[in-house]
């Protein structure tokens, strides 16, 4: 009875063995990571994280209307950390993490730097934490990228950094 009892717990404990290793689907907005400069072994300035949705067939605007404020991406709200101070606009932000956000409007898109962090969505967006609103022109490229993007590039005063969505594109300057 002893070894029925033995063999019957096994059986049990190898059934939650197995369930315990499914691994659940691939997100539909994966995550990414750009840094500046992506050089290894160089001092890092900055770093955001952010989810990439992608248009499937949908249209920008449906996803991303006009005047109503945007996480830059899906999921958690995209996450720029800085490494070293850094001006954008004319306004100076410390070494630290931030919340980025943007409000699309005719032709240009209102960046917003914000110091909340850990933030799911825009849904508990609170503009008395912004540190800074940038307006950028939009402007409209010959090729459409899928998925939302971003990259760092250097620039005379900095890094510039570069968004991109269907045929949509912004620049947001950094300086030091």
């Amino acid at each position: 009875m002893k070894q029925l009892i033995s063999i019957v717990f096994l059986f049990f404990v190898a059934i939650q063995g197995i369930e315990a290793q499914k691994f659940k689907d691939l997100d539909k907005s994966p995550l990414d990571l750009i840094e500046y400069p992506g050089t290894r072994g160089e001092a890092q300035w900055a770093r955001i994280l952010y989810s990439r949705p992608q248009l499937n067939g949908r249209a920008i605007e449906t996803l991303v209307p006009e005047g109503k404020i945007w996480r830059m991406g899906a999921n958690e709200s995209t996450e720029l950390i800085l490494y070293t101070p850094m001006k954008v606009g004319t306004t100076s932000l410390a070494a630290g993490r931030y919340t980025m956000y943007a409000i699309p409007s005719e032709g240009q898109m209102t960046i917003i730097i914000n110091k909340a962090t850990h933030v799911w969505g825009a849904y508990s967006y609170s503009e008395d934490l912004d540190v800074a609103r940038i307006t950028v022109p939009l402007t409209e490229a010959g090729d459409s990228l899928e998925a939302f993007s971003m990259i760092f590039e250097k620039s005379d005063k900095g890094m510039d950094l570069h968004l991109g969505w269907g045929y949509f594109r912004a620049v947001l300057e950094f300086s030091k």
